[in-house]
């Protein structure tokens, strides 16, 4: 299969829009508010109460079930969705431009807001899959579905031999420190955090490979027409989604609190959990193209806000990190806990929304979208 170009060096308009990817971005910005809410209110990563009570292990259950390690994967493969219709209208300048640009803003957003940063890894993964992958064959591109194969086998592996070694004990979960969310002030928790980006910036980069994934589904523009892969979009939502809770589950039971294990099996169950985790990228994204589908390719009022919010999801995105800088910071309001951590995100997406929708009725578009195509299209 080919991929032919117009290159038109312009931002795609608003009729030329496809329902699915902006309905998945600004739902799937909830999920995202819910994680790093909680990392903040935490001053840690996973963000869970280690010693939940009530309904805290209700909320610890879903986060660990839907949310932790399920929610990015769902904008990796957007991302490279969005490349290739990016490569068909522009030529490579454009998408280098845009890319470097990201890095550019992932450096300015992780040094300001909030180290756990994903714009800078998705701008040096888009200027890698621009130059090797996005204008290459269908040859090349069936690898990835090769890779992700290899990679379903190993996870079945890591399961298997994870629960053979289980053990009980008394450990739970704990949060695993970020400095920058603990200090002090702003100026001590800028400095941790120019420290703490770069790390995890690189922990991260090998999400190429879900990325790789986004552009193989775009090549044969799946989500453009959904009712042409009606059964390609089932099959992987229910695969990859229940795969991606049965690798949850485990390790879910733990974090609730209603299953102690020994270090070790909390350790080998934490990382079924992350591998398995990826699935929830390709699973989301299906169900999202159903849901496109069904709904005729146009959104109902009521998913207005949504859908808005979807077409400006890195501004959306971005004013959630100042938002958490504010509740949870020790030098600001300081707030803390599952239930405040869980109300702020939803909260603060449903207002996110309903100022996109604002935007959107008076044309206006997210100045971080405004800006970043100000870089791309000079």
């Amino acid at each position: 299969m080919c991929m032919t170009t117009t290159v038109l060096e312009a931002p795609v308009r608003q009729s030329e829009r496809s329902l699915a990817p902006d309905l998945a971005r600004g739902a799937m910005l909830l999920f995202i508010a819910l994680a790093n809410a909680a990392n903040f209110a935490f001053a840690g990563q996973p963000g869970i109460d280690p010693a939940p009570h009530g309904l805290q292990r209700l909320v610890n259950f879903f986060m660990a079930t839907f949310v932790d390690s399920r929610a990015y994967p769902v904008f990796a493969v957007m991302f490279g969705y969005g490349l290739v219709q990016l490569a068909r209208r522009n030529g490579n300048r454009v998408l280098l431009r845009r890319n470097a640009a990201l890095v550019a803003f992932g450096l300015a957003h992780a040094t300001l807001l909030y180290f756990g940063d994903f714009l800078g890894a998705y701008g040096v993964v888009g200027i890698i899959a621009t130059l090797l992958l996005v204008r290459r064959g269908d040859r090349l591109h069936r690898v990835v579905l090769w890779l992700w194969g290899f990679q379903t086998l190993y996870a079945v592996v890591l399961a298997v031999t994870a629960f053979a070694g289980a053990h009980g004990g008394t450990a739970g979960v704990s949060n695993s420190p970020n400095p920058s969310l603990a200090a002090e002030s702003y100026g001590r928790s800028l400095l941790d955090r120019l420290a703490e980006w770069p790390v995890h910036t690189a922990t991260v980069l090998p999400f190429i490979v879900i990325v790789w994934l986004g552009i193989w589904a775009a090549r044969r523009r799946v989500l453009e027409d959904p009712a042409a892969h009606r059964g390609l979009l089932r099959h992987t939502a229910a695969w990859s989604l229940g795969l991606s809770t049965l690798g949850a589950v485990p390790y879910a039971l733990i974090c609730a609190g209603l299953v102690h294990a020994a270090p070790g099996t909390v350790e080998a169950m934490a990382r079924v959990h992350a591998v398995t985790g990826e699935y929830g990228g390709p699973g989301y994204v299906a169900l999202f193209g159903l849901a496109a589908l069904r709904l005729g390719g146009r959104a109902p009022r009521v998913l207005a806000p949504v859908v808005a919010l979807g077409q400006r999801s890195l501004s959306g995105y971005l004013l959630q990190s100042v938002c958490w800088l504010a509740l949870f910071s020790p030098w600001a309001l300081n707030l803390n806990g599952t239930w405040t951590a869980a109300l702020a995100a939803v909260a603060v997406w449903a207002g996110s929304a309903l100022v996109a929708q604002a935007m959107s009725e008076r044309g206006y578009r997210g100045p971080a979208e405004t800006l970043l195509r100000k870089f791309a299209y000079r």
